[in-house]
């Protein structure tokens, strides 16, 4: 469908699910709280061009809201049902790398509908029946490995290992459950991808060869896929995108050249930080989303990610009609302001990667001298090198000076949580 669709028809099929989700959300009190304050009623919102007229809504919104009917909250509008009607759920809840776990809720339905869109990207970007899929994102109440688990093995009938982070399953432990089940394919997140590489060589295990790797598809951000696939022997590396609350809502296809939003499921704005306004394609801004197939719970419409992005102007060279972006930039909400210059923590690894004696991890850290200056201190795991190739590299991809304090290779890890987070801590605010 993705790649023969008319614009025109994706567009009918879109209004015609948005009409069924403003249906369902004009039901729920928290959007007649949140459209209320802004003078606005569902009767205001007649197709998707009306979208920027809408207030968007984020953690802070759906903190209130559980504040107001705690423990649960009303955002989900499970009290818009009538007794004993309620569809089924799920819930689950965010990693909490923002800040307090967050509860997530899934229909019954369109948590199948989530699946399925996983599922069908694994597929087109390569997936197997025959193969052996490893999975390192975390369970527990974290939504994320179940939604993996749920996604693989409903709908493309390979063989998967729940292993999830090195708390669950120790590191060591993992690399020998991959060589002896064959693993063929890792999911996860790249930071502990990377990890697990570096575990195996120490277990006396080569990447690629003892554990025959061939596709590996996560959230890289702004990480060097090729550096990551010669980790594992040359692997094909993918990337995608979505939040807890979302689902996957863009990745790589088999060109590998952008993030192909799944357009027939979801409706995506980048938006200025500050007007919430949709920027000119190209630009970056906040990604700001609306799932239009959530119509039973959880209803989201123009909900704000706070990751910022852009979209690609170019045409697809694989001829495919979704619009694409260009993935995770960084956090306009983690997003440190440095002498009028905008610093993501997240692209302070890809950008030391340059360097031979980087070890791969780090964080940031912001501190405030005496003289109310705010500085920028980058804490990097080096195997030898010299401080200041660091603060050099850091001038000139970041255009401000840093601080560099390096330290061993795990030097980090108490800090970024690696071993027990699916994304590990890069920023410690300390002004």
């Amino acid at each position: 469908m993705a790649t023969t669709i008319s614009r025109d028809h994706l567009r009918v099929h879109q209004e015609r699910l948005f009409q069924k989700l403003v249906a369902r959300a004009a039901k729920t009190h928290f959007y007649q709280r949140l459209w209320g304050k802004h003078g606005i009623e569902a009767g205001d919102i007649k197709s998707l061009d009306d979208l920027p007229k809408l207030p968007t809504f984020g953690k802070q919104e759906i903190v209130e809201s559980i504040a107001l009917q705690p423990p649960f909250g009303d955002f989900a509008g499970l009290d818009s049902y009538p007794a004993g009607a309620r569809p089924p759920m799920i819930f689950h809840t965010t990693s909490g790398t923002t800040g307090r776990p967050q509860p997530l809720f899934f229909g019954a339905k369109t948590r199948e509908v989530q699946n399925l869109l996983l599922a069908r990207l694994f597929r087109w970007q390569g997936m197997r029946p025959s193969d052996v899929v490893h999975s390192v994102y975390g369970h527990g109440m974290i939504n994320g490995g179940h939604y993996i688990r749920e996604a693989v093995t409903r709908w493309t009938s390979a063989t998967f290992m729940s292993a999830g982070t090195g708390i669950e399953t120790r590191s060591a432990a993992q690399v020998g459950l991959m060589r002896d089940f064959g693993a063929t394919v890792i999911l996860g997140f790249t930071d502990y991808i990377k990890k697990l590489a570096e575990v195996a060589r120490t277990e006396g295990l080569e990447p690629g060869v003892d554990i025959p790797i061939r596709m590996i598809s996560g959230q890289f951000g702004r990480e060097d896929k090729d550096a990551v696939s010669a980790l594992w022997g040359g692997a094909a590396c993918y990337d995608w995108y979505g939040v807890g609350d979302t689902g996957m809502i863009a990745g790589e296809g088999p060109d590998r050249d952008g993030h192909y939003v799944m357009e027939d499921a979801h409706w995506v704005e980048i938006c200025d930080l500050d007007t919430a306004q949709p920027v000119p394609d190209g630009q970056t801004g906040d990604l700001i989303v609306t799932c239009l197939f959530k119509d039973d719970v959880y209803p989201i419409i123009r909900f704000n990610t706070h990751d910022v992005s852009a979209f690609r102007t170019d045409k697809s060279s694989i001829g495919v009609q979704f619009k694409r972006i260009e993935g995770f930039l960084g956090r306009s909400d983690n997003m440190v302001k440095l002498r009028g210059i905008n610093v993501f923590p997240q692209a302070v690894g890809p950008i030391l990667a340059e360097l031979p004696a980087f070890a791969g991890e780090w964080i940031c850290k912001v501190i405030r001298d005496t003289q109310g200056r705010d500085e920028l201190v980058v804490i990097c795991e080096d195997r030898g090198g010299n401080p200041e190739a660091y603060r050099e590299t850091l001038k000139r991809k970041l255009g401000i000076e840093a601080q560099v304090e390096l330290v061993p290779p795990g030097g980090t890890a108490a800090l970024t949580q690696i071993e027990s987070r699916q994304k590990p801590i890069r920023l410690l605010d300390h002004r």
